[in-house]
């Protein structure tokens, strides 16, 4: 078992008697599913009078839509923000005019599929809290998604239980410290039990909070192996988005995004749709970035990782942050949440690193296994040539060169169809590379800017990433 990420934490009873002692918190807990586990923890540390105003379990699915209004599915994110607006708004029309002058109200909220009896369900939960950090203030929110991973249903409410309490204490003591209320979510309890693969901070109080960079907080301290993002920078949850969706994903360093990066993506896509049981109304289009990239300076520069993020949101991508070096990690994590076909598209200076035996020291069965795993579930790669700037030469799936051993497993999976060569590029992008446009850039060189996306080129302008300078202006004429 994993150790706990904070061995010097308050431990959850405490934690629970610090709010309840606390004057200015008052408020509703609404738990749906796998019981009651957070409110009990501050009845049961006593002092709950000074903070409980409801307790309430709306565990009949009639019910719970009679409270809260209809929905299709009970454990998801729009069911608890129905319960987090509902139950706040009745906290202040109840108790705003006699306790509003010195009560912040909160609510929280939880709807949850712990185990069940026979062991088939996907055990997660949303939990989220609603408050005002000081009173008469206007509410602040933190929505929360997590996986829960113990084999039992009473070790899962056990450690549901402890992860609301973190949170509700996170949001009453820790909101100024958005970095510091993340470490603490999982005080009290190991990565062996609870993953928390999505956090999303809105209200006044975190009007300067970047989400991007919470989602990025959650790997970077193991609290989950991904986290994912779109348009606007809006936090994805991954098992919302790829529920049911065929699933094309691209890994690079994307700094910056240039032509090429896109014309993999765009050929891809193109042969994508055309396999069978693919609908292109379906397909999800990923953008990957790994921490091992994010740190190859040794830490992360985080005006870096948001230069890229605003590149890929502004060419339409969705961007996914992961700690899976090896690709049988990442296929395995998209085949987590979604049956529907997989895809990675990647350029053949990456297939050839696929076939390096060095990465694959660690695994019993080697590359053998590695691969195994990458196209059990009838993943497949679609691999973009690269053409050599001095010589002309294409290198292709025909003449790409692995060691001598390694040849009869490459043709294999060629002959299989597991590996497949991409056609349709544009041969324009061929010998684009991102050092390129980047040392362009730093070198205030114009030609960069027909190297890239032109709305890559409006972010870079506009935020002056990468040290982006705008070109001097001419002098005046001297006067004759």
């Amino acid at each position: 078992m994993s150790q706990p990420k904070n061995p010097t934490a308050l431990p959850t009873l405490e934690k629970a008697l610090q709010v309840n002692l606390d004057p200015k918190r008052y408020g509703t807990f609404a738990e749906i599913g796998a019981g009651q586990e957070v409110v009990r923890w501050f009845f049961h540390a006593g002092g709950a009078a000074g903070t409980i105003a409801k307790s309430i379990s709306a565990y009949d699915m009639k019910v719970s839509d009679a409270i809260y209004g209809p929905c299709e599915r009970y454990v998801c994110r729009a069911r608890l923000e129905s319960m987090l607006e509902y139950e706040q708004e009745l906290n202040m029309e109840r108790l705003r005019t006699e306790r509003g002058d010195t009560t912040g109200f909160f609510a929280f909220a939880d709807t949850v599929s712990a185990r069940n009896f026979h062991g088939t369900n996907e055990c997660h939960g949303w939990l989220g809290v609603r408050f005002q950090a000081h009173p008469r203030d206007e509410s602040s929110q933190i929505v929360i998604h997590v996986r829960m991973l113990d084999k039992t249903n009473t070790l899962q409410q056990q450690a549901l239980g402890i992860v609301g309490v973190n949170l509700l204490y996170g949001a009453c003591m820790l909101h100024h410290n958005p970095q510091q209320l993340i470490e603490s979510l999982l005080d009290n309890l190991t990565t062996s039990r609870v993953e928390i693969d999505m956090i999303d901070f809105t209200g006044i109080e975190f009007r300067h909070v970047d989400n991007r960079l919470m989602s990025l907080h959650l790997v970077q301290l193991g609290l989950t192996s991904a986290a994912m993002f779109g348009a606007g920078g809006k936090v994805l949850q991954p098992s919302e988005v790829l529920r049911k969706r065929a699933v094309l994903a691209e890994r690079g360093s994307f700094r910056p995004v240039c032509n090429s990066n896109i014309d993999i993506m765009r050929s891809a896509h193109e042969r994508f749709c055309e396999e069978s049981g693919v609908e292109r109304e379906s397909v999800i289009q990923i953008m990957e970035i790994t921490m091992r990239n994010l740190m190859e300076g040794g830490s992360i520069d985080y005006r870096d990782f948001l230069a890229r993020a605003d590149m890929l949101v502004a060419c339409g991508m969705t961007v996914l942050i992961s700690d899976y070096f090896e690709y049988y990690r990442l296929a395995a994590y998209f085949s987590r949440y979604t049956k529907a076909k997989i895809g990675i598209s990647m350029g053949i200076a990456s297939l050839r690193e696929l076939f390096d035996e060095k990465y694959y020291t660690e695994l019993d069965g080697g590359i053998l296994e590695s691969f195994g795993r990458l196209f059990k579930n009838d993943l497949k790669l679609y691999i973009y040539p690269l053409k050599d700037s001095h010589t002309g030469e294409m290198t292709t799936l025909e003449n790409l060169q692995v060691a001598p051993e390694l040849e009869k497993l490459y043709a294999y999976l060629i002959e299989r169809g597991c590996i497949e060569q991409l056609t349709k590029v544009d041969e324009s992008c061929q010998g684009v590379f991102s050092r390129d446009v980047l040392a362009r850039i730093e070198a205030g060189d114009p030609q960069w800017e027909s190297m890239v996306p032109a709305e890559v080129a409006d972010v870079i302008r506009s935020q002056g990433y990468f040290n982006y300078r705008p070109p001097e202006p001419a002098p005046a004429p001297a006067p004759a």
